[in-house]
């Protein structure tokens, strides 16, 4: 069993390497640290008592998962993102697309008629299709996209584990792009 120091000793010589790691990664400094702080968290939580001669190859998988879970996170928000964006009356930035779901009628008057129906009919379509997934599936997406929850956040609030989590999520994922596809959306 790895004692605290000793468990803090390995965390400091492997902080840089492992921040190059992650920056050779993903090119973000700010991500990367992220991503570092993220992975000696899970060791130090998850793993903390395994045997100090354990913790390389442990450190160094959860690290290569966390990179991965940042690529996926960025994958999906870039397709809800883009799909949202398209949902925006403008290029204001701070335009939050979701506010516009079930909003009052005409709160757009800006906006051409053509391009008012355009935006109500592919809001109606995802609504439909979200409302067509799998309970389970629909929670997922919902707090994880919607409500801007993490895996844990999620998991704790749909009483089930992280990977269910993600798993809901991806299925639901796949299952709204090909729907979104079928119907002749394209992102």
């Amino acid at each position: 069993m790895a004692s605290p120091r000793e468990l803090s000793d390995f965390l400091t010589a492997v902080e840089r390497r492992a921040f190059k790691q992650a920056m050779f990664a993903v090119h973000n400094e700010e991500s990367a640290l992220d991503i570092v702080q993220d992975a000696m968290m899970k060791l130090a939580e998850k793993y903390g008592d395994r045997p100090s001669t354990e913790l390389p190859m442990l450190f160094q998988r959860i690290l290569q998962n966390t990179i991965r879970d940042y690529y996926r996170r960025s994958k999906v928000r870039s397709l809800w993102t883009t799909l949202l964006s398209a949902l925006s009356p403008t290029d204001d930035e701070n335009h939050d697309p979701l506010e516009s779901i079930g909003g009052e009628s005409g709160s757009y008057s800006h906006q051409l008629p053509d391009d008012q129906l355009q935006q109500s009919q592919l809001l109606a379509i995802i609504e439909k299709e979200i409302e067509l997934l799998p309970a389970r599936q629909r929670e997922a997406f919902l707090l994880r996209y919607w409500e801007d929850m993490d895996v844990a956040e999620t998991a704790s609030a749909m009483g089930c584990s992280e990977g269910s989590v993600k798993t809901h999520c991806s299925r639901a994922n796949h299952t709204l792009a090909a729907a979104l596809k079928a119907k002749g959306i394209t992102l």
